[in-house]
């Protein structure tokens, strides 16, 4: 049986690689509106009725227009994946990161209504709430979160700037403390202590680095850096997507680790860098922000969704 999907605002980045990987899935069929049509409201309404699901690649504004669209068909309204951050804390939607928690994924089956994450929060959840569930960060644990990412994140006019070559080698950005991703990043951590989060951009198009300190004497229980990474290591030991790397593997021992690896994936990595001695640790994760950062992750999403694979 073929499902069939409409992206709507698929000539976006998010909306280009999702398009691109859903050629590789069999048993769905993309069906697209004509170009001058893509903003009409009664074209992309009748579009809406007549496929098994949409994923939203829209401004937050717009997102919420298409899903008060979709309402208006009832019992006819398709499966919605919105890529947006409109609807990561809303009531009846559910959090696309399958593997956040053992019961995430069966949520996501069958889902009517899914949020996919942001790619900074999927890198930062995935690393602390494996420690919070287990207990050694406390939910009022005050938590700080580091970030770089390539531009291509960064929308049109970021992207524009630097292939141009009219933008900074290396810029902190967010200062404000007011970062879109940050509600989720909290929720779906399990934290009650609204973390700081850092994030930066480097001149380079895509992958990311999001990394956590963390002072071991400070958590609870005091673990040691090899409880840590136990901890990761037993939460994602059937994650297909996710993979913890050994701290005696030598590009940990190294000591340095570059964001750009696993660009053209939709694989994660954790690894735990630690000085036992000095009672210190940081987490980083690697991941290309527009694979299972964006793209990728709603297409895992989909596939759950219209229980494909399952």
């Amino acid at each position: 049986m073929t499902s069939t999907v409409f992206i709507d605002g698929e000539a976006g980045t998010t909306g280009l690689g999702i398009r691109e990987r859903l050629k590789d899935v069999a048993g769905v069929t993309v069906k697209s509106i004509a170009h001058a049509h893509r903003k009409d409201p009664v074209a992309r309404k009748a579009m809406m009725a007549d496929v098994d699901a949409v994923i939203l690649c829209l401004p937050d504004d717009a997102a919420i227009e298409a899903v008060a669209l979709a309402d208006e068909l009832g019992a006819n309204a398709p499966r919605i994946l919105d890529a947006s951050t409109a609807h990561r804390l809303a009531h009846g939607w559910v959090y696309g990161f399958a593997e956040m928690h053992f019961t995430q994924r069966d949520m996501l089956i069958g889902a009517r209504r899914v949020a996919n994450p942001g790619c900074y929060p999927t890198g930062a959840i995935a690393l602390i709430r494996p420690l919070v569930d287990e207990g050694f960060i406390l939910p009022d644990y005050p938590i700080s979160v580091n970030a770089v990412s390539g531009y291509s994140g960064g929308g049109k006019a970021m992207i524009e700037a630097y292939e141009a070559g009219t933008a900074p080698a290396f810029e902190l950005y967010g200062l404000s403390l007011e970062h879109k991703h940050v509600p989720e990043l909290q929720k779906y951590g399990n934290l009650d202590q609204r973390p700081i989060f850092v994030p930066s951009v480097g001149n380079f198009r895509q992958g990311m680095l999001v990394s956590v300190p963390l002072h071991l004497d400070a958590l609870n229980g005091k673990p040691k850096v090899a409880d840590l990474e136990a901890v990761l290591v037993e939460r994602y030991r059937n994650a297909e997507l996710v993979r913890v790397i050994s701290s005696q593997d030598l590009s940990v021992k190294a000591g340095r680790i570059e964001p750009e690896a696993l660009n053209d994936t939709d694989q994660l990595e954790l690894r735990v860098y630690g000085n036992e001695a000095r009672r210190q640790a940081v987490l980083v994760a690697r991941l290309d922000n527009l694979g299972k950062g964006a793209s990728g992750a709603a297409v895992q999403n989909l596939k759950l969704m219209l229980g494909i694979g399952v």
